[in-house]
């Protein structure tokens, strides 16, 4: 691999128990004036932080979706009813059902939706997949251009190829990167972590895609939900946007300063991930989200702190 090991992330996270370091996790945080970590360009996977990029298409191809559509076509959704409903919604507004979704199931994100399948002795479905939004708006591309619905995840089917070509032209990327197979299991491109913050720059700030933007203002409880990171900050503002991938990152743009910077916690700890971007809106002062930094026995008995070192 030529990547290999080409990168050195900083000591971002420290978990003390009872005076001792417990857990260590490392990490990159890139603004657009300053750097934590050196990744020198390493070309991290995007994962579902590509989907409001890839929701793009929807507006150059001229789909008829309005804001908590487009909302779900960006999402991670917890898989609650209200996600369950609005894609079973789009689905027959384009004229399909669910057999056509290739995302595969999982349980719903949710705590409470786990809840209430278990107690109506319910499976969960493909529209529990926090990814079916964006699968839709694939199935939805596809029947606009005439394309084939029954392999639209494939690398090579013409929906897949436009897609990275959006995806790099947003965000300014010159060279081929390695592709891979998100969970999902649709393709998924790789980048530095400065051209993903250039592309979700590019997107939000852009006239030409303010209707993605207003999609998260207006329902960040449909690209999350429940106990969702992007929820949880864009609730208590009115002006950023925020979007997790697994892998351990989150891109947040201020929408009003037209500035973001990318967080990526290198062992994914989503933990360490939570507390390293409150502590960074909180140090550029776009936001104080308090977040319990203690660590509790079972007792409620503290007996230790996390502590998030943030250098610029």
């Amino acid at each position: 691999m030529p990547y290999l090991d080409s990168y050195k992330p900083k000591k971002l996270v420290k978990f003390y128990r009872n005076g001792l370091i417990e857990q260590e996790h490392f990490g990159f945080v890139k603004g657009v004036n300053f750097s934590i970590g050196e990744d020198y360009s390493y070309p991290f996977f995007m994962r579902s932080c590509a989907k409001p990029l890839q929701a793009s298409l929807a507006i150059d191809y001229g789909l008829d979706f309005n804001k908590k559509e487009i909302a779900l076509f960006c999402a991670s959704h917890a898989g609650e009813e209200k996600h369950v409903k609005l894609a079973k919604q789009i689905l027959n507004k384009i004229g399909l059902d669910d057999n056509y979704l290739k995302c595969g199931i999982h349980n719903p994100l949710s705590q409470t939706a786990q809840v209430e399948l278990i107690k109506s002795n319910l499976n969960p479905t493909v529209l529990h997949n926090n990814c079916s939004g964006k699968h839709i708006l694939m199935l939805a591309l596809c029947k606009k251009n005439n394309w084939e619905l029954g392999n639209y995840y494939l690398p090579e089917h013409p929906l897949q190829i436009e897609i990275k070509k959006k995806i790099y032209e947003l965000c300014e990327v010159n060279e081929n990167y390695p592709v891979t197979k998100d969970g999902c299991g649709v393709p998924i491109c790789s980048m530095p972590l400065k051209n993903m913050l250039t592309g979700y720059l590019n997107l939000f700030l852009s006239d030409k895609y303010k209707i993605i933007r207003d999609s998260f203002l207006e329902y960040p409880d449909i690209i999350g939900g429940e106990g969702r990171l992007e929820t949880k900050i864009m609730t208590s503002s009115d002006e950023l946007i925020v979007k997790c991938g697994a892998g351990g990152i989150c891109i947040v743009i201020n929408t009003k300063l037209s500035d973001g910077f990318i967080v990526k916690i290198t062992d994914s700890n989503m933990q360490a991930r939570e507390a390293v971007v409150l502590e960074t809106l909180k140090k550029l002062g776009w936001c104080n989200i308090p977040y319990d930094n203690q660590i509790k026995t079972l007792h409620n008995e503290v007996v230790g702190y996390i502590d998030v070192s943030l250098d610029f």
